[in-house]
């Protein structure tokens, strides 16, 4: 497919209250009550910035509130079961806009395809979606440095019967391979050989599973962490080992990060500064473990290297 145009979907309630699997129906109530929770706030932002480097930090301190665009994925952003926005990316941003000045985030929720445009076009400040950082949306935005990195795994059928640990294994052994909507997934299938034809689109990671244990597919393809969640109550299916997908001939390692208009350069740079001040103390790390994080998922990947230079 063209370059990725979104990262993979990510698991209804915080992963550390979930009492079983997540369902598909919970996905969905959790993007519905995003939606009424950020309705009040949807409509456009001020003005871009006239000034080098951009005005908007200034703006957000003076109004007491930034506008997070927000898609919805579970741990990345959504609803919990009391009806509080949360996941990894609205708590890293309450507590670094804190820090800038800014006491209050307010939920801007739309599709993941549309963040980027509505980022644009003024709809909401910045993105906090745990948006995957890549040479085509640094065209469009300027990125945060990541706060974490991301390897992909494979859901297969207990004891993975045929033997997929990688992309490569899946073109070889001929495997029935399925993917969600937009995941960066379907391009690292398609650069090993795979016919993107062929590809079953699922919407999720809960329909990937379902599709696995009901053996329309032998394998699903995400992020190694919200296939290492999905699986857990499962009979049938496991988690294969994480992995470094192979990207114009490299290993490759994703990296997720919040995404600003590129003319908010000075709002990008003091995000950053708190940033790395969380990463160096270690509660960044405090702040992503309670959505199923782990120390391996920390990173000091740079937005400039993600971004191709």
């Amino acid at each position: 497919m063209a370059p990725p145009q979104r990262s993979p979907l990510r698991s209804p309630e915080p992963i550390s209250q979930a009492a079983s699997r997540p369902t598909r129906r919970s996905l969905l109530a959790g993007v519905a009550a995003l939606g009424a929770l950020g309705a009040a706030g949807c409509s456009r932002v001020a003005t871009a910035s006239s000034t080098e480097g951009g005005d908007l930090l200034g703006r957000l301190r003076a109004a007491g509130v930034v506008r997070l665009g927000i898609a919805g994925e579970i741990p990345f952003g959504f609803i919990d079961k009391n009806g509080e926005l949360t996941g990894e990316a609205p708590e890293l941003a309450k507590v670094i806009f804190k820090r800038l000045g800014v006491d209050r985030v307010q939920p801007v929720p739309t599709e993941f395809g549309s963040l980027i445009p509505g980022l644009n076009s003024q709809q909401f400040d910045v993105v906090a979606a745990g948006m995957y950082v890549n040479p085509e949306r640094c065209e469009q935005v300027i990125f945060s440095d990541p706060d974490y990195q991301m390897l992909d795994a494979f859901i297969v059928r207990k004891g993975n019967p045929k033997g997929l640990r990688n992309y490569k294994d899946i073109v070889e052994k001929k495997a029935k391979f399925a993917t969600g909507t937009g995941y960066a997934e379907i391009q690292y299938a398609v650069e090993a050989g795979y016919k993107e034809s062929d590809i079953l689109i699922v919407p999720d990671q809960v329909a990937g599973l379902n599709a696995v244990e009901a053996g329309r597919v032998d394998v699903f393809a995400g992020t190694a962490l919200t296939v290492r969640e999905v699986v857990k109550k499962s009979a049938k299916a496991e988690a294969t080992e994480p992995f470094k997908p192979i990207v114009s001939g490299k290993p490759h390692v994703d990296g997720g990060a919040f995404a600003f208009r590129p003319t908010e350069t000075k709002l990008r740079d003091a995000f950053n500064v708190e940033l790395h001040k969380l990463k160096k103390s270690g509660e960044l790390f405090r702040i992503l473990k309670p959505f199923g994080f782990t120390e391996a998922e920390m990173t000091d990947l740079t937005a400039k290297e993600l971004c191709g230079g």
